[in-house]
Formats: C-alpha cells, sequence, structure tokens
C-alpha cells in the first residue's frame, strides 16, 4: 500500500476551510469488499445489539417499519479486521498530516440512508456530542460507497465555521439529536464517487439532506483525535458506543 502524502494546499485548504476532499483514496476492488461486510451489518447478519439505532429525522419511509437512517456504532469492535484495513490505515495518514502524529483512531460507524427515506441529518457540529476536552483536536473522515449525491444525502460543510465560536445546540425532541442553526446558502455541498473520501474537523458545521433517490446511501466514518484525549475520554466512562448519546455524523 502506498503512503498517501498531501500536498501543502491541501493542507492549507483543511486549516482554512474545516474539510478537505481526498479522491479516489480507495479502489474499486476494496469498495466492493467494504460493501460486502457493510451489507452484513444492515441485514443483521452482524450483530451489533444496542450499539444499532434508528437516527429517525423528520422524513420516513415508504415501509413505516423500516429505518430511516441506521447507524451503526463501533463496527470495528464486532468486524475487528476492518482496524487494519486499508481505509483506516489511509485515514489514520491523512489525519496525523493535518492535526499533529499523536492522533489515532478514536472510534468509527456506519450510517446508512435507504432509498425514498428522505431524513436528513440535522445541521450540527460534532464537538456538541462530547465532553469538554482541553485539546480539542479532532477529525472525522466520511466515506461512500455510494456515490454521494445531493438526491441522495451527501454531505454540507460551513467554510470556516471551525475557528468561530461553538453554534448553540438544542436537543431534538425525537432522538436525542443535537442541533443547531445553519442553511445551506452559507454552505458548500461536496458530491463523492465511491472509494472518494471528505475529513472534517471536529468544529465544523455540517448537516445532509435526506434520500430521496432509489438508491442507498451507504457511509463508514471514522473519528480521530489525539490518543491523549483518547485516555481521556475513557477514564470518564466515554467510549461513543450506542449506549451513550447519539452521535450524528450525517
Amino acid at each position: 500500500m502506498s503512503k498517501l502524502i498531501l500536498t501543502q494546499f491541501e493542507i492549507d485548504f483543511f486549516e482554512k476551510n474545516g474539510y478537505l476532499v481526498i479522491n479516489n483514496l480507495i479502489n474499486k476492488e476494496t469498495i466492493e469488499q467494504y460493501k460486502t461486510v457493510y451489507n452484513d451489518f444492515i441485514s443483521g447478519k452482524i450483530d451489533v445489539g444496542a450499539n444499532r439505532r434508528d437516527l429517525k429525522g423528520e422524513g420516513k419511509t415508504q415501509d413505516s417499519k423500516a429505518e430511516s437512517i441506521t447507524q451503526i456504532m463501533v463496527p470495528s469492535k464486532h468486524h475487528p479486521e476492518l482496524k487494519t484495513s486499508v481505509y483506516y490505515t489511509k485515514i489514520n495518514s491523512i489525519a496525523r498530516q493535518l492535526l499533529g502524529n499523536d492522533l489515532e483512531i478514536d472510534f468509527d460507524m456506519l450510517i446508512n440512508k435507504p432509498p425514498f427515506s428522505n431524513s436528513i441529518t440535522p445541521w450540527h457540529q460534532d464537538c456538541a456530542y462530547w465532553i469538554d476536552m482541553p485539546d480539542k483536536r479532532a477529525i472525522s473522515a466520511w466515506m461512500p460507497l455510494d456515490k454521494a449525491t445531493l438526491d441522495n444525502g451527501c454531505m454540507w460543510y460551513v467554510p470556516v465555521s471551525h475557528k468561530l465560536a461553538m453554534r448553540k445546540h438544542e436537543s431534538t425532541a425525537k432522538n436525542g439529536a443535537l442541533v443547531c442553526d445553519g442553511n445551506e446558502v452559507e454552505a458548500k455541498y461536496v458530491e463523492l464517487e465511491p472509494g472518494s473520501v471528505v475529513l472534517h474537523h471536529g468544529a465544523t458545521v455540517h448537516y445532509s439532506r435526506g434520500n430521496t433517490s432509489n438508491t442507498q446511501r451507504r457511509a463508514m466514518i471514522v473519528n480521530l483525535r489525539p490518543q491523549a484525549m483518547i485516555n481521556y475520554e475513557r477514564e470518564r466512562g466515554f467510549d461513543h458506543t450506542g449506549e451513550n448519546k447519539v452521535r450524528n455524523k450525517g
């Protein structure tokens, strides 16, 4: 596996805007392998117990019994091979180039928006879900296994928002998700091919539309922060499992 070296332009773009797109990070063959594992999670073949939940948004599926937004926390806990797979390894290297060599993977998740589910992921900052830490460096990597488009729920980011004061968040009555002010006028949308990745800072304001298409919108998310801060979390009983608060990531 060749090591991906970021350009100074990419590093500067992330530092300025709070997000960064890397195209074609993972090849098609590997994406197909990830799809097989992903589908095993979604179908229930891999049982994750309380680590699975439905992040019901404002929309609904055509089948009222179907999940609107399936979230599976810490899939690598249930399928350990993910931890050493190429996506995780490359993202760890990229994150270190962006925010420091002490970054490690904190947790991972899968989020699926089924066809016609039309449930948004509301505007929020990831840091709103976390305990207060003395070192606030954090990166989330978001990789689609299906083409991510405006119609099926690609990500939207508010540039430079990670440099400003944290926005006020409120909890929704439906699922405990945290919501802040945001709108598409101030944001940039990021459509991606399968295997391309967008990374964002833990304080970057973002959201995604619902899936109004007839295709899946499967995404794999990996979150990283300094190892010292991972230890800080765990010492305080915070481990990002399904038993903790909802961790909305798109």
